[in-house]
């Protein structure tokens, strides 16, 4: 088992909790991320015009002090050292901007991803809420209303009264004299 533990140290595994945090992995100490990290702002960097004027500065010197008599010429008209400079900081620049790119690509997939999560998410709430809604409409149309008992259980008094012959209610009014209306339904049904 010891042996196990060993290999997966030295391979590097992440999720494993008996390695501590910034420990060496194969014998190195290399951090992916913080390289990552360094190549985008150094890709930041190589973009902005700062560096742009800082380099054109450079080149101006590096000429002027070349041509002109009063240093000895260490890299005489064809400036082939500066080319090879120029040559190898491309060489080095490129990859770095792509791997920033890749970087920044996957950042952009990721948060796309979680958008679109994100967009499913609201859309089937939306559904859900309209569904609801849409049932509580139907509900409150069945729903009734506090006049319609009212209107109903009066003509179902009328009827009744109708029906058994029931004397009138002891106060003397009767039901011609109401004012909520039920004078005209008597009216029409007698």
């Amino acid at each position: 088992m010891a042996r196990f533990t060993a290999f997966r140290a030295a391979s590097g595994d992440r999720n494993n909790l008996s390695i501590p945090k910034g420990a060496p992995v194969r014998g190195g100490l290399y951090d992916a991320d913080a390289f990552g990290r360094f190549s985008e702002g150094l890709a930041r960097f190589l973009g902005t015009g700062k560096y742009l004027f800082g380099q054109t500065l450079f080149v101006i010197f590096w000429i002027s002090l070349n041509t002109a008599g009063i240093i000895n010429h260490w890299d005489p008209y064809p400036f082939i050292l500066l080319n090879l400079a120029f040559s190898t900081q491309a060489a080095y620049a490129a990859p770095l901007i792509l791997l920033a790119q890749n970087r920044q690509e996957n950042r952009d997939r990721v948060s796309l991803e979680e958008d679109r999560r994100r967009a499913e998410q609201t859309k089937a709430d939306t559904e859900y809420l309209a569904r609801e809604l849409a049932a509580l409409r139907l509900a409150v149309g069945e729903v009734a209303t506090r006049d319609y008992l009212r209107r109903e259980l009066e003509e179902l008094r009328e009827k009744l009264t109708d029906h058994l012959q029931l004397p009138q209610p002891p106060d003397g009014k009767d039901a011609a004299s109401k004012p909520d209306g039920s004078e005209r339904r008597s009216k029409r049904l007698g």
